[in-house]
């Protein structure tokens, strides 16, 4: 029997008031270790939601202390995107697979009769992978992305943020003169620097947390395992027997959801 979109999403709505400030979704988002906030009215009726690329698209990383004030000055309602992507949670979860490629989305709101009852986002579906024991077991060089977005140390934070926003990434892979990984900077950690700006000359390597690396041979499994017990979205594809080469790729939420949506996968039958 196929599996429903309330089968695997996590129950509740993580909810900021419309007047929030973005210091204050910040705060709200690092505490709760969550990409976005569903922003709602004084009944509690969602109306938009807010997330970390939201406050990066607005451009707060400003050197320019004019355009940083009137950022701060700016709230939830004023930044948040509208209408919500939602989902029946009686819908088949290959549909919502579907949803989450086609509209390239980190979530949607599950409603039943109407109300909101929870969020089924890529991370629901990373940890149903490693739980699936008849998932397929392809290893992540067959998934992977190719394509990776680096910088260099001494880039700066403003430099790397904008790169971000402009490419569509949450974060950045740091590498030496060499290629050798140094860390990688993502949307949370520049939340950090939501309320008070960013110095000019701060560069990547002082914001950059280390970067988790999996051997191109791996299982998808491994992979799925490793995003969830550390709560990363991505991770560094190396080759074990040169560790310290010029990276191999990227394996991302997005990759292993792609694979769920194959006609062949287990979770299209």
């Amino acid at each position: 029997m196929p599996k429903l979109v309330k089968d695997l999403m996590h129950i509740g709505v993580i909810t900021c008031k419309p007047t929030a400030t973005l210091g204050q979704v910040a705060v709200l988002l690092h505490q709760h270790n969550v990409h976005a906030l569903f922003v709602t009215d004084r009944d509690g009726r969602i109306m938009g939601v807010i997330s970390d690329f939201d406050l990066m698209a607005g451009e707060w990383l400003s050197s320019d202390s004019e355009s940083l004030h009137t950022m701060k000055r700016l709230n939830a309602s004023e930044l948040m995107t509208q209408p919500v992507d939602s989902i029946e949670a009686s819908t088949p979860l290959s549909t919502a697979a579907d949803l989450f490629l086609e509209k390239g989305i980190g979530r949607l709101l599950v409603t039943e009769n109407e109300k909101p009852v929870g969020v089924l986002s890529l991370s629901d579906f990373v940890a149903s992978i490693a739980h699936e024991s008849k998932a397929k077991r392809e290893t992540v060089g067959d998934v992977m992305s190719d394509a990776i977005l680096v910088c260099r140390g001494k880039t700066p934070v403003l430099s790397a943020a904008r790169a971000m926003t402009s490419s569509g990434w949450r974060s950045v892979l740091v590498v030496d003169v060499k290629g050798k990984v140094l860390g990688v900077v993502s949307g949370h950690d520049l939340l950090k620097l939501v309320k008070d700006g960013v110095d000019e000359k701060l560069i990547v390597r002082d914001v950059m947390h280390s970067a988790l690396t999996i051997d191109i041979n791996a299982s998808l499994r491994e992979a799925a395992d490793m995003m969830i017990q550390n709560h990363h979205h991505r991770l560094v594809v190396i080759d074990k027997d040169d560790p310290d080469a010029f990276p191999l790729g990227i394996i991302s939420t997005f990759d292993i959801v792609a694979e769920m949506a194959k006609p062949d996968s287990v979770w299209q039958k």
